[in-house]
């Protein structure tokens, strides 16, 4: 099963986060299957058609309402040797339970039989004695049956180690596999234990690789909201100073412009008769509209970034004000909105917004903190 995400519901004002994957779904007991979504929340809730939970969902699977495979799919052919075999048990309707409580503990950021498996390693590295791997084998066996092939994170070798650590010397690993000796036991945790000194190898490497990599998490997100004042801009500073549209005189190039908005679209305008009436224009929303409507300079697209890059650098450095709001903002990822920008410059939900604007904002406001250190 693959998994995908993130999605959420919302309830009573509290976002719940969740993950889908697909599910074979019938209405009447002799109907057709279809593939539907099975979605699964961090508060137990899982939703296929109908709300349930995980007993309800055991229940639709007992029934025959909801399948892991389509009947009419022929099965795989059996594999002719369990140990060179490279592929989990099949996906049972038990299996899907367990994977589908393991997803919610995800969701909530707890462990999973995988995470669990894992811990089971290390305390049998710790003490490897034959209770330790027995609980390692317990807590291997939890582990949905579909799912026993990567649990170790290794495609050459799969989850091998850990089969031939739980067969006892004497016995062939899966029945047809090699017959395992004391040796090839200690040759597993001598891997074990390679593997626990590359990852120390790689955080190490990662430490100087990242030395710049902030040490502490940043301010959650902040959104720019294109906003309309019919009785006119707020007295007050506020965040929707940092809009394009709001009146900012700014000079620019040797011209002087009412907005950034104003300047931007003067700037792209290929006429100068056009470029001067946008410039004019009433209102930053005119503005646009104007140069939305002008011919633009065929360098535009090659150069629109700088420019505006350097209108927002004048808008701030020339406006202190304006720049105390923008610093206000701390380290937070800007997300500028609206409707009015196109995609490239704003954020947009569906994956086309590129938020420039946003990440040009963040730009500047570093470019301000760094010329108040070089003053101070």
């Amino acid at each position: 099963m693959t998994w995908r995400g993130p999605t959420y519901r919302m309830v009573d004002g509290e976002r719940i986060d969740g993950a889908w994957t697909h599910i074979w779904r019938r209405y009447s007991p002799d109907g057709e299957y279809y593939l539907d979504d099975l979605i699964v929340f961090a508060d137990g809730t899982i939703t296929c058609g109908e709300c349930t939970d995980l007993a309800g969902l055991e229940t639709l699977l007992a029934t025959g309402r909801l399948a892991v495979s389509n009947s009419t799919t022929p099965a795989l052919p059996e594999e002719p040797s369990k140990w060179a075999s490279r592929h989990g048990g099949p996906l049972t309707p038990e299996g899907l339970l367990l994977e589908v409580a393991d997803r919610i503990e995800a969701l909530n950021q707890r462990p999973t039989a995988g995470d669990r498996c894992r811990d089971a390693i290390r305390s049998f590295q710790q003490e490897p004695t034959e209770s330790r791997r027995a609980l390692l084998r317990a807590a291997y066996l939890a582990v949905p049956s579909h799912l026993r092939t990567y649990v170790l994170g290794d495609m050459d070798r799969q989850d091998r180690p850990l089969r031939v650590l739980f067969t006892d010397i004497g016995e062939a690993v899966d029945g047809d596999g090699p017959v395992v000796t004391a040796e090839m036991h200690r040759d597993v945790l001598d891997y074990f234990n390679r593997g626990d000194q590359g990852v120390r190898s790689d955080q190490k490497r990662r430490a100087v690789w990242y030395a710049d990599d902030p040490s502490e998490p940043g301010r959650a997100v902040l959104t720019s909201h294109e906003t309309v004042y019919p009785r006119g801009w707020p007295e007050q500073p506020g965040l929707f100073m940092l809009r394009n549209e709001f009146p900012a005189q700014i000079t620019f190039g040797g011209e002087s412009y009412a907005s950034v908005l104003h300047g931007y679209w003067a700037l792209s305008a290929a006429d100068a008769s056009d470029s001067a009436a946008i410039r004019d224009a009433e209102s930053g929303r005119d503005a646009r509209e104007l140069g939305g409507r002008a011919a633009h300079r065929n360098d535009w697209p090659n150069v629109r970034l700088a420019v505006m890059a350097g209108l927002l650098r004048a808008k701030f450095i020339q406006h202190p004000e304006a720049a105390q709001v923008l610093l206000s903002t701390g380290d937070a990822r800007i997300s500028y909105t609206g409707l009015s920008d196109s995609p490239f410059w704003r954020d947009v939900s569906d994956g086309r917004g590129r938020n420039w604007m946003g990440r040009l904002l963040e730009l500047t406001r570093s470019e301000l903190v760094a010329q108040q250190a070089l003053r101070s």
